[in-house]
């Protein structure tokens, strides 16, 4: 997959937002695959000013802290040109300690609700299906998924953590995700396009991305690196 392209359509994406509503939200995932096209995206000539940079979901720690997304965020994308970004956070605390899971959830969705609605959302998917941090595993998935769920975001503590982070997290719910204009979806990797083939077959709690896949409300656009 061609970084340079997606970034180049995610920025006249977020452009064509600024001329029609005078701002534009861009949401993005955390991990190290979007790092490439955040470095891409960074240079994009566009009014970075008026676009507010937000998350799909985040760890429970203090929003300095090495293992969030928002350090992630603003190591690789809030430079250069995007430096003149607004970001939102889902997790504001710089300290520890932090609110209960619950009450960071609440927080977090009235952060969402502030930015806006997403213009451009750049989802990511594990090996095992997952996007933004709604896990196979995770005992309240059902709740997440559910698309009369009237909350943005949720709190998700899995029984058994990944080693390399194990914390709590919240993330926005499956009909925060599809509020977005449009959905980008990068992925490579022969187990995740084994995945995804998988997840194309039809819709499972099994792979959570199948439930963003098999939708009509928001265009999702699949950029694959074979």
């Amino acid at each position: 997959m061609p970084k340079l392209s997606l970034a180049q359509d995610i920025a006249q994406r977020l452009a064509a937002a600024i001329d029609l509503r005078g701002v534009a939200v861009l949401c993005v995932s955390g991990g190290k695959s979007p790092i490439a096209l955040f470095e891409a995206l960074r240079v994009q000539p566009i009014d970075w000013s008026q676009v507010r940079v937000t998350l799909t979901d985040e760890r429970c720690v203090p929003c300095t802290h090495p293992d969030s997304n928002a350090s992630l965020v603003r190591q690789h994308l809030l430079q250069d040109r995007a430096s003149a970004a607004q970001f939102v956070p889902l997790v504001a605390e710089e300290h520890e300690p932090l609110p209960p899971h619950a009450i960071l959830a609440q927080t977090a969705s009235r952060a969402l609700q502030a930015a806006g609605r997403v213009d451009v959302m750049v989802l990511g998917m594990g090996a095992d299906g997952h996007t933004a941090s709604l896990f196979p595993q995770a005992p309240n998935l059902t709740d997440a998924l559910d698309m009369n769920n009237p909350e943005a975001c949720v709190a998700i503590e899995l029984p058994e953590p990944p080693a390399n982070a194990p914390y709590a997290r919240v993330t926005q719910t499956l009909v925060q995700i599809l509020r977005a204009r449009h959905i980008v979806l990068p992925l490579s990797g022969a187990d995740k396009l084994a995945t995804l083939r998988l997840a194309q077959a039809g819709i499972s709690h099994q792979y959570p991305i199948s439930h963003v896949l098999h939708q009509t409300q928001t265009p999702v656009a699949l950029w694959l690196n074979e």
